[in-house]
């Protein structure tokens, strides 16, 4: 529905000159109450749904490319014609409105009945039934893109977790800090896998791939054959061998079931003691901090993610971090945690209620490698998320793809490329042959300030900073022998877009 500034807002249903918009132009209206974004793309007029429906992200505010329009938040992308959400994280469609030109004037008609699909049944052989290990991003967007594409055989998803697949990166941040409620976490509702005839099993760890015999065994005995097959398995967070560690105060976080045991912890808690400056260790640090506790950051490197941002833009983050109230003990690690304590290499003893260890993950391949599947540093795929074996996939955390622009082997543990390796996979199962070659892209919330990257620097040279990280708004562009490897924003999202398109084209 429109907002409260909505009946200022032009009504479209009256009428829009077409030389009001130039190609790539987008204009916020109105059709009666509700909300229209109208959208200008190769010379063609598109009437649609104005949000992203991911986090609700204004598309007005984002990028045309093509005959789609980019989310500037989180880099969905949605085709104007049919409102299909063309990549992941959205996975919903956004409305479409019927437009009618009449000479230099365009009017938005009715809204149609429902999104039409741009997928289609396709014809050839497809797998008599796929199976799905892992219930994450990767896997929950695999299984989705399988039916959007037409495919109507039998899928089963395998999980390792308690809980059905949920939007990972919320358990560090919003739902973390308690500004996102518990219904909010699920990627999709209950309903959602009877009506699509997805067959979900929680709690459920697969014993041994057998290959030849095209059957996948799990622990309790039980089994399921496959056409097809997608490893989505994962990583597992690294439990450094610190003595105490082991002890119910710590706590790792991967789960919905890891965020929940933080969020109790902190409900009788005054202190905790974050362990690792990584993503995960200063989201965490951050949220703790919005629930009121006092937090300690331990890590060894002398400044947060210089290794990723450069120096400078690593102590512009500690800073904003210090200036809500966390403590770091940079260039230290903890020796020993105790039951209501840790002791650093330094020799001081900081007091904890409890401690969340965030070092870092392992990818998940004993199943994989028991399996003769080619693995180094993570399951090895071709271009097509295709495993040594045929008809096996991989895609998400556990994935080492081969990077047509880099030529180097990749295995990025971001959300984003977890969600679309599981969408491509899932149309290369059905036959499609279509090559991952998407820009990584992540998003990292530290208090008020988000920083949106894209693009992969492993290793870099120079780093330039246009713009100001004191006024949270700049660009920094990260550099090997010149050449751009990936750029990161603070309140810059359309730029950052604009960054992704680049690499994508180059």
């Amino acid at each position: 529905m429109a907002n409260d500034d909505g009946a200022t807002r032009p009504d479209f249903s009256q009428g829009i000159s077409v030389s009001a918009l130039r190609d790539g132009d987008m204009v916020l209206g109105r059709v009666d109450t509700e909300e229209v974004l109208l959208a200008r793309a190769a010379g063609e007029i598109f009437a649609v749904g104005p949000h992203c429906t991911h986090y609700h992200g204004s598309l007005v505010d984002g990028l045309i490319v093509g005959d789609t329009v980019r989310c500037p938040l989180h880099h969905a992308c949605f085709n104007l014609r049919t409102g299909d959400a063309e990549r992941a994280p959205a996975l919903d469609p956004i409305s479409c409105w019927r437009v009618e030109r009449r000479g230099d004037m365009v009017f938005v008609k009715e809204k149609a009945s429902a999104p039409v699909a741009s997928s289609s049944v396709k014809t050839g052989a497809h797998p008599e039934s796929i199976v799905i290990v892992g219930g994450g991003g990767a896997g929950l967007a695999a299984a989705d893109m399988l039916r959007r594409e037409g495919y109507d055989g039998p899928i089963a998803m395998i999980s390792a977790d308690d809980s059905p697949p949920v939007d990972r990166p919320n358990l560090s941040k919003d739902y973390l800090s308690g500004e996102a409620q518990e219904d909010w976490i699920p990627l999709r509702p209950p309903e959602y896998y009877t009506d699509n005839r997805i067959e979900l099993s929680l709690n459920s760890r697969v014993a041994s791939i057998e290959v030849e015999q095209r059957r996948v065994v799990l622990e309790r005995g039980e089994s399921r054959q496959f056409g097809a097959l997608l490893m989505a398995t994962g990583a597992s967070p690294v439990r450094p061998p610190i003595p105490g560690a082991d002890g119910p105060q710590v706590c790792y976080l991967r789960s919905f079931t890891d965020s929940r045991a933080i969020v109790e912890k902190a409900s009788g808690a005054k202190h905790a003691v974050v362990v690792g400056a990584s993503f995960i260790g200063l989201e965490v640090a951050a949220s703790l901090r919005t629930r009121g506790l006092a937090v300690d950051v331990v890590a060894p490197e002398k400044v947060p993610f210089a290794r990723i941002f450069g120096p400078e833009v690593g102590q512009f983050i500690q800073q904003i971090h210090e200036s809500h109230g966390v403590v770091f003990h940079l260039g230290e690690t903890v020796t020993r945690i105790d039951a209501r304590s840790a002791t650093l290499s330094g020799g001081s003893v900081l007091d904890a209620d409890f401690i969340v260890v965030g070092v870092g993950v392992r990818p998940v391949t004993d199943v994989a490698e028991k399996a003769g599947l080619a693995v180094d540093r993570g399951i090895l795929v071709n271009e097509y998320l295709e495993t040594s074996a045929p008809g096996i996939f991989a895609a998400g955390d556990v994935a080492r793809w081969l990077d047509r622009r880099s030529g180097e082997r990749r295995r990025v543990e971001h959300w984003v490329v977890a969600e679309r390796q599981g969408q491509v996979a899932a149309k290369n199962m059905l036959g499609r042959r279509e090559p991952f070659e998407a820009v990584p892209f992540f998003w990292s919330q530290h208090h008020d300030v988000v920083i949106r990257y894209v693009g992969y620097a492993e290793t870099w040279d120079a780093i330039d900073i246009d713009g100001s990280l004191a006024a949270k708004n700049c660009s920094v562009t990260i550099k090997s022998a010149g050449r751009r490897l990936a750029v990161a924003t603070i309140s810059r999202d359309r730029e950052n877009l604009q960054a992704e398109l680049a690499m994508e084209q180059s």
